[in-house]
């Protein structure tokens, strides 16, 4: 790939206002939750050659969008999870110019949260889906996690139009149940850029979560 001369985005990169105020969270609020880590990242991102004609606090916010919106397509990777929102913009370096079209490459260094649910981990899901071999639950950015029925104690399957399963000492599961499970296994599937849990109520405390 063929390079021309650097092209410099100033500005205070950490206070960038381009930089959407909701994608701020409470980083001590997420070190409560294993699922959820912070990573420093550097990724390039491509500006084309017809957005170049603007200058400071508008190239700068050029390059933002166009880094949210590769954070957003990528979605997930097996390493790290899913992407969640990008915290803090920390440097932008020196555009380098592609010679034949024009576009200009800026290295882009960044901080953001990201989710991944981990074997042995004790987790809440919400139920979306039941089905007779078991429900599927949705947990934060995933909606693929699966509870069989033979990892359901001592509950049975009731179908119907609205089926749902039952247990004569604990409440029963049905779409909208907040149910706590623990992690069995999980696994990505890269060309869907997405985790496949499965979970079990197997273990003390977990089952349906009763709402105070």
């Amino acid at each position: 790939m063929d390079f021309e001369k650097p092209i410099a985005a100033q500005g205070n990169y950490r206070d960038c206002p381009s930089v959407p105020a909701q994608l701020m969270k409470d980083k001590k609020k997420m070190k409560s939750f294993k699922m959820y880590s912070t990573h420093q990242l550097s990724w390039n991102v491509i500006i084309p050659a017809e957005k170049l004609e603007v200058e400071g606090l508008l190239l700068q916010k050029a390059i933002v969008i166009r880094l949210l919106e590769d954070f957003a397509f990528k979605k997930a990777s097996k390493d790290l999870g899913y992407f969640m929102y990008v915290t803090t913009l920390e440097k932008i370096g020196e555009g380098i110019v592609r010679k034949h079209t024009g576009d200009v490459i800026f290295p882009v260094e960044f901080n953001c949260v990201t989710f991944k649910i981990l074997r042995g981990e004790t987790l809440e899901g919400v139920v979306h889906k039941i089905l007779k071999q078991g429900v599927f639950l949705r947990c934060g950015p995933t909606d693929k996690v699966f509870l069989s029925h033979q990892k359901m104690v001592d509950y049975k399957y009731v179908p119907g139009e609205n089926p749902f399963f039952i247990n004569e000492k604990m409440p029963r599961i049905k779409k909208g149940t907040v149910v706590r499970f623990i992690v069995v296994g999980a696994r990505y599937v890269e060309e869907e850029k997405e985790f496949q849990v499965v979970v079990s109520l197997e273990g003390d405390y977990l089952g349906p979560v009763l709402k105070g």
